[in-house]
């Protein structure tokens, strides 16, 4: 360790990996890169591309719209998860998503089926309108930024963690009812 302040630790990369990755492995919520750049006294890109190598030697780290979480701790926070295919407008965003976290849901991703790329795929993580506000004014005020629905013409599918299987009928039907979801 080199000379520094009482008041600061300098971290080397393989100790910053290792805290992340521990950090991660214990969290249920998403942690944001601030968070791990606050804790670790280093840069949020510092995190962002530490996060990277971590993915990149096979940590399933899933990039929310509020930070990282494993994909296993997504998926192990919901009794029932399942998939929904959506069609609508950008008009109809905020009603679709607000359908879905007034059933008590978190909306996990979104996912297009890209005509040159393939499956491309955002993590979302949106359990309340609360959530569903920053999402969209997000949306809204970044510059050239637009929901990945857009690309297919507003066809899109998304995974919903729930309690149980009956909540995701509900919101199927209710989604179905108002022309958004696909039977």
């Amino acid at each position: 360790m080199t000379k520094q302040s009482k008041a600061t630790k300098e971290y080397s990369s393989e100790e910053r990996r290792r805290f992340i990755k521990r950090e991660l492995q214990e969290a249920r919520e998403p942690l944001s890169a601030s968070y791990f750049a606050g804790k670790l006294s280093v840069s949020r890109q510092i995190i962002v591309g530490d996060v990277a190598i971590l993915r990149a030697s096979g940590l399933d780290v899933l990039a929310a719209s509020r930070g990282y979480l494993l994909n296993d701790a997504v998926k192990s926070q919901f009794p029932f998860v399942d998939i929904l295919t959506c069609i609508h407008s950008s008009e109809q965003l905020k009603e679709e998503l607000y359908t879905i976290v007034d059933y008590g849901a978190t909306v996990i991703d979104v996912i297009i089926e890209h005509a040159v790329y393939g499956e491309i795929s955002g993590k979302l993580d949106l359990s309340s309108r609360y959530d569903v506000d920053l999402f969209l004014k997000t949306v809204e005020e970044e510059k050239n930024a637009a929901p990945i629905s857009s690309l297919t013409g507003g066809i899109h599918i998304h995974t919903i963690g729930c309690k149980e299987k009956a909540t995701f009928d509900m919101i199927k039907a209710a989604l179905v009812a108002k022309g958004i979801a696909m039977e």
